[in-house]
């Protein structure tokens, strides 16, 4: 009978263990790496947001003013203006033009959009007040030197279109200015006017071109155009301008439109209409 051996110990898998936990540490470690990796590269750059402005064309100095002071509180946000007839911007928005603050230079407009269910009537605020002058082109100074010489034969008027408030202020003045210069006065005038504009700043810049002699602008533009001869008036004529502002109800960011209007109905922005020619009406 063969001698029994003694049974064979199995040896201890000690290289496969070594391996495994060397394998689970070079995981860990590339994932150290990538973890680190990604922590170390720099944010990308924020894109600061879109505030979109609408606002009519006699705001244009104004509210540029107002959009820098805007910007300096608001780091994060870019005002982005679209200046034009009031009348020629709420037909955008009719069209659907994305926008989160329209500001108009009569309350017709505005009015329109809130029938259209385009803006809130009960959130709409008049924030300024303006008047029409006569501006005078320094050449003809001396042939257009009071409301009378606009009625003389040759005399070149330009005049904001029919429809687009500056148009519809000024058509209304001469009709008023009837009952002291003559029921032939607006008709006079009328036939002077050599054109229509879209709007009230390219009334002002045919003037400053000398394409006409005369045109009937709003004070705050006057004001912008020093370099021009000032008509005023009659207060009893002429006729008073209101701005109505209001936040869009698909505005995209309302909330920043929110900090715009309060900005422009704030003590600082009540300044800033003023530094530029209109009239504040608030606080």
């Amino acid at each position: 009978m063969l001698p029994q051996r003694a049974p064979t110990a199995t040896p201890t898998p000690r290289c496969r263990r070594a391996s495994w936990t060397t394998g689970l540490i070079s995981i860990l470690t590339v994932l150290g790496l990538t973890v680190t990796g990604c922590a170390r590269q720099p944010a990308a750059p924020v894109e600061p947001a879109s505030l979109t402005v609408f606002a009519a064309a006699s705001l244009t100095d104004v509210f540029e003013a107002v959009g820098e002071a805007y910007e300096k509180a608001h780091p994060e946000t870019k005002v982005v203006f679209n200046f034009a007839a009031s009348s020629a911007l709420r037909t955008q928005i009719q069209e659907g033009a994305a926008a989160d603050v329209a500001a108009f230079a009569g309350e017709k407009d505005m009015q329109v959009l809130v029938e259209s269910g385009l803006a809130n009537g009960d959130a709409a605020q008049i924030f300024a007040g303006n008047d029409l002058v006569v501006v005078v082109h320094p050449d003809r100074a001396a042939v257009v030197g009071s409301l009378n010489d606009l009625a003389k034969p040759g005399v070149k008027v330009v005049i904001a279109a029919e429809g687009v408030p500056a148009g519809d202020y000024a058509r209304q003045v001469l009709t008023n200015l009837g009952a002291s210069l003559g029921a032939g006065f607006a008709s006079a005038v009328l036939a002077n006017v050599v054109s229509e504009e879209d709007n009230v700043r390219q009334v002002l810049a045919k003037v400053q071109l000398g394409e006409a002699d005369a045109g009937w602008v709003y004070r705050s533009d006057a004001q912008a155009a020093a370099e021009l001869g000032v008509i005023e008036i009659p207060p009893e004529a002429n006729v008073r301008a209101r701005y109505p502002i209001a936040i869009l109800l698909a505005a995209p960011h309302p909330r920043a439109a929110q900090e715009f209007v309060d900005l422009v109905l704030s003590a600082e922005g009540q300044r800033l209409i003023a530094d530029g020619g209109l009239l504040p009406v608030a606080p």
